[in-house]
């Protein structure tokens, strides 16, 4: 894939999140969403208002490749705290995609102040996904198992992956 542009999502992005989250939640791997959402729920759940970050990659082709979406964790005291979600497009999945989308919400977030960053519900047996964010400093700090009711694996653990967004100013936060 050559060149991907990412940016701020808009109401015209939506058909393109629509038919990538309807292709990942009929695959039954990677999020607990049901079947049968309608565009206005899907719209509800990935174009955000602030504090949300709305992600979107395309091809210079103006090819939909996918979504990011990050914002606060939990409202109040765990407001400092983000979190985020991705959708890759089947087509566009092994071609650093969702590498690029985590880049930019990382980098985001580091920006808007946010002191981590925390996965709540990271498939286990979602292997690249676990791999890439890994790659990108996550750590698994626990595993609920049997949380994920796979279509492929049946009942598999949800990861809580975790990234603390201040150690490169030297000031580690939360669980070593």
């Amino acid at each position: 894939m050559s060149e991907v542009l990412i940016r701020e999502a808009t109401a015209t992005d939506l058909p393109g999140i629509a038919a990538a989250f309807r292709e990942v939640v009929a695959e039954g791997e990677t999020y607990c969403y049901p079947d049968g959402l309608t565009d206005e729920q899907i719209a509800d759940e990935w174009l955000l208002p602030a504090p949300w970050r709305v992600a979107v990659a395309y091809a210079v082709d103006g090819t939909f490749l996918g979504v990011a979406k990050s914002g606060p964790n939990r409202p109040g005291r765990g407001a400092h705290i983000s979190t985020a979600s991705f959708i890759v497009s089947a087509a566009a999945r092994g071609h650093r995609v969702g590498r690029l989308l985590g880049e930019h919400i990382i980098a985001w977030a580091r920006e808007n102040g946010y002191a981590a960053m925390q996965f709540n519900a990271v498939v286990e047996t979602n292997t690249g996904a676990v791999r890439l964010w890994q790659d990108l400093g996550f750590r698994i700090l626990g595993t609920t198992p049997g949380a994920f009711d796979s279509l492929r694996h049946g009942r598999v653990g949800l990861h809580v992956m975790w990234l603390d967004l201040r150690a490169d100013d030297g000031h580690e936060l939360g669980p070593n």
